[in-house]
């Protein structure tokens, strides 16, 4: 089963750290609360069955080997893309997300964290049609998918080092549910 951090393994850090000017610890930190938000945003979209359909819609657009074979070049990455994503996928919320991540402890600011996920986003997409197309589950495979990489994420199963724990201090940490925390923050994207 992929695991989040097979994900943020493939995201060039380095690269990212150079693009938007910053340290690679600083960089670091943000793709790894924003990375696991990102994920949760999708999952929480996809509870909905038209989210879920418009999501696969989504990655059948975003079926980009080139991508990640051999590596992601940041410069590859069509931002403008990645605004319509995340867009999409945090709805009125988008700016509720960029000011929660951007006072994760050495995130970078709102500032960095607004640039960096449109980044992300289609890093993200084009991974999802990758193992969406591994598999043939449709929407109660995208489901599982996403769940699976959120699971990772917050029960320790990933050697990431703290992806769990980056998304509980961003989320609030308040002791409910991954899926209370997200569907509250995050369930009001575009369908």
């Amino acid at each position: 089963m992929p695991s989040l951090d097979d994900l943020l393994s493939r995201i060039p850090v380095d690269q990212i750290a150079r693009r938007l000017d910053v340290d690679e610890q600083t960089a670091a930190t943000a793709v790894r609360a924003a990375l696991p938000t990102l994920v949760g945003g999708l999952e929480a979209n996809t509870r909905h069955p038209d989210g879920a359909s418009s999501l696969l819609s989504a990655l059948d657009q975003h079926r980009n080997p080139a991508l990640l074979d051999g590596g992601v070049d940041v410069t590859d990455v069509d931002t403008a893309d990645g605004d319509r994503i995340v867009a999409n996928v945090f709805g009125d919320h988008k700016d509720r997300v960029v000011q929660t991540l951007g006072r994760a402890d050495g995130a970078g600011g709102n500032d960095l964290v607004a640039r960096l996920l449109p980044i992300l986003a289609p890093i993200v997409l084009t991974y999802l049609a990758e193992q969406v197309g591994r598999s043939s589950g449709g929407q109660g495979g995208l489901g599982e998918l996403l769940g699976g990489l959120l699971r990772s994420a917050t029960n320790g199963t990933g050697s990431g080092g703290g992806l769990g724990g980056v998304l509980g201090s961003v989320l609030g940490g308040n002791g409910g549910s991954l899926g209370e925390l997200l569907g509250g923050l995050l369930g009001a994207g575009k369908r």
